[in-house]
């Protein structure tokens, strides 16, 4: 593999890595539907702000989400709605597994 294949590779692992914790799926579903705060997105969340804010910075420093600072808020929304056909293909994934394991127990 030569170093341009390489780092293509590598900045699809970085997007990936990104998405791969439960509460920023969650966030990344929640945008898809419409523009959130972060205090909104806290209270969704259940977790402190500065947990959240993390989850947030790790989304918006690989592309997933951007900001809008209003005054003393952030709202924060999806840059890239095509990120919910991956999260199609992950559903096709579980319901194969989900086959391959009822087969198992017939």
């Amino acid at each position: 593999m030569n170093q341009i294949t390489y780092a293509k590779f590598e900045a699809r692992a970085r997007i990936i890595k990104a998405l791969a914790h439960p509460t920023r799926l969650f966030i990344v579903d929640v945008l898809s539907r419409q523009e959130h705060c972060v205090c909104e997105l806290t209270a969704m969340i259940g977790a402190d702000m500065s947990t959240v804010s993390k989850h947030l910075s790790i989304l918006k420093n690989v592309g997933i989400i951007r900001d809008d600072k209003r005054g003393n808020q952030v709202f924060y929304q999806l840059t890239t709605p095509c990120i919910l056909n991956f999260f199609g293909c992950i559903e096709s994934v579980l319901c194969e597994m989900k086959k391959e394991q009822m087969e198992l127990v017939e």
